[in-house]
């Protein structure tokens, strides 16, 4: 139920949030009918005579199979970069053997472990 900007919110009682009030409600705002059709049809209808939120224009919008194909290359091109990062700092990275297989963990922690161990023959 809308307030207008003099009424209180105080003012009201709870007898006026009764289903049927707020049935009439939706009838005077167009939603409902007295004619009896298909519940599915008559919710289109309510619906398409409502604006959309931005919320549900954004979920209509990602919907569709351009947007989700766009959205699949972004993926994979941001997962591609993010693979060759690895692979660089991978290669400056010593190990023995030096061609040994490495998780992205194992190479974070050796990167870790690397970076300490130059600041300390630096400062020695």
């Amino acid at each position: 139920m809308m307030l207008s900007p003099d009424q209180a919110e105080a003012d009201l009682s709870w007898t006026q949030s009764d289903p049927e009030t707020m049935l009439n409600g939706l009838k005077s705002a167009g939603c409902t009918s007295d004619e009896p059709t298909e519940g599915e049809e008559q919710r289109a209808k309510c619906k398409a005579e409502q604006p959309l939120s931005r919320e549900e224009k954004r979920r209509r919008r990602r919907a569709t199979a351009k947007y989700r194909s766009a959205h699949a290359t972004r993926e994979r091109i941001r997962v591609e970069a993010f693979n060759v990062a690895f692979a660089e700092l991978r290669k400056l990275l010593p190990t023995l053997p030096p061609d040994k297989k490495l998780s992205k963990i194992e190479i974070l922690r050796l990167a870790i472990c690397y970076i300490s161990y130059l600041n300390h023959v630096l400062d020695v």
